[in-house]
């Protein structure tokens, strides 16, 4: 087609069609061996909402809410620990108790402020070099951290029955490794084994399960080993999480055309349906197909404050209704159905969630920590005042 000099509108009658991703294969795949193709032009409506959406925001809520339980009862466990130690009043074991950190990672301020810009350097990694084999070492390091998750995960909830408790309290030593218990040796090769079939059938239809298994191992066990001490700590890593995901998601725009966060999430430019840091359900009632998804860091960063709240009513001895963790439970849950209703209002362009999880599980921790004046002891210590039941007060003489 030639246009004339100055001719502005033209009358172009060629057909586009728009295919999900495994239609698309499979259209090619039966060109390729010479079959006769019908194709049938539509344009079917999608729902107003899908119940993948509802599967979602259950598996995000039912995440953060067993790690949830898992912290708070491993810190209750140390506490009763150390109160047993400080009983018997024996100085070795009580450094011994003190100096052993169990594995557990704390945040502080300046790991807090360092993670935006560790996350901004590594998303711009991704969206730079975004490729085929690129998608391979993210699957990689998908694999070997589901891996160690889903062993963490099977490890302790086998180790609640009586007949696999001996196993898990049994120990050999192992070169490089260490001691490993006989337990954690007998799942380990289910776990590998697990992982590498996931990674080899990605791209079936049925991989997101396998997927979601792996990323939710993976989520629970972060959140059981990374700790936030106090609200102050909170407040400055959600708060710098918050402008990390509207930058990257509306501000990124201006400088690349394109919202960068959005592009990696879908994984672009990479012949995969996304990258595997990712839970996602196929919507299932959508003509267009697709997944409906929700990243790590919206479910990881916000669990790291709701799992404080429990821990902190857990050493208070606080009710449920009176405590703080129903409070930034419901926050998050009701922050992530925000999400999902500005999802479906903006007609399926990406949100960034942690815009409306944030001011709700921020505002709840303040507002009740104000109104039944804890908000000091959470701010700055993160734990409630115990006295030592080792020390008794003497009468004072008159």
């Amino acid at each position: 087609m030639v246009c004339e000099k100055g001719e502005n509108v033209l009358d172009i009658t060629i057909p586009v069609v728009m295919l999900p991703v495994d239609a698309g294969r499979s259209l090619e795949d039966i060109v390729k061996s010479n079959s006769l193709v019908t194709l049938q032009l539509y344009s079917p409506k999608r729902p107003a909402v899908d119940v993948a959406e509802v599967f979602l925001w259950l598996m995000a809520v039912g995440t953060i809410l067993c790690a949830s339980y898992w912290s708070a009862w491993t810190v209750r466990e140390e506490a009763i620990e150390q109160d047993k130690l400080l009983k018997d009043g024996s100085d070795e074991l009580l450094q011994l108790s003190t100096t052993s950190s169990r594995g557990v990672v704390e945040v502080t301020v300046i790991s807090a402020i360092l993670f935006v810009v560790v996350a901004s350097c590594f998303l711009i990694m991704l969206y730079k070099l975004m490729s085929f084999w690129f998608i391979e070492v993210l699957v990689v390091l998908f694999c070997i951290g589901g891996v160690e998750g889903l062993q963490t995960c099977l490890v302790a909830l086998l180790s609640c029955f009586r007949w696999f408790r001996r196993f898990g309290e049994s120990y050999l030593k192992v070169p490089i490794l260490g001691a490993v218990s006989y337990l954690t040796l007998a799942i380990c090769p289910f776990c590998i084994a697990f992982a590498v079939f996931w990674a080899v059938k990605r791209q079936y239809s049925y991989a997101w399960i396998g997927q979601d298994i792996l990323g939710i191992s993976l989520i629970i066990t972060v959140l059981q080993i990374v700790r936030v001490p106090n609200l102050k700590v909170g407040f400055v890593l959600l708060s710098c999480a918050f402008m990390y995901d509207i930058f990257w998601v509306f501000v990124s725009k201006w400088w690349f055309r394109e919202s960068v966060m959005i592009v990696v999430a879908r994984g672009d430019r990479s012949g995969e349906d996304g990258i595997p840091m990712l839970l996602k359900i196929p919507r299932m009632f959508d003509p267009w197909g697709g997944y409906s998804i929700i990243g790590f860091g919206d479910i990881i960063l916000p669990g790291l404050l709701v799992t404080f709240a429990l821990r902190y009513d857990w050493l208070a001895n606080k009710r449920l209704k009176s405590g703080y963790f129903l409070g930034t439970m419901s926050a998050y849950g009701l922050g992530l159905l925000i999400t999902y209703i500005a999802l479906n209002l903006m007609d399926g362009h990406g949100q960034p969630a942690l815009l409306y999880i944030v001011p709700f599980i921020l505002g709840t921790l303040f507002v009740l920590g104000h109104k039944r004046g804890d908000l000091k002891t959470l701010w700055t210590t993160g734990e409630p005042d115990r006295p030592c039941p080792h020390v008794r007060l003497q009468p004072q003489s008159s």
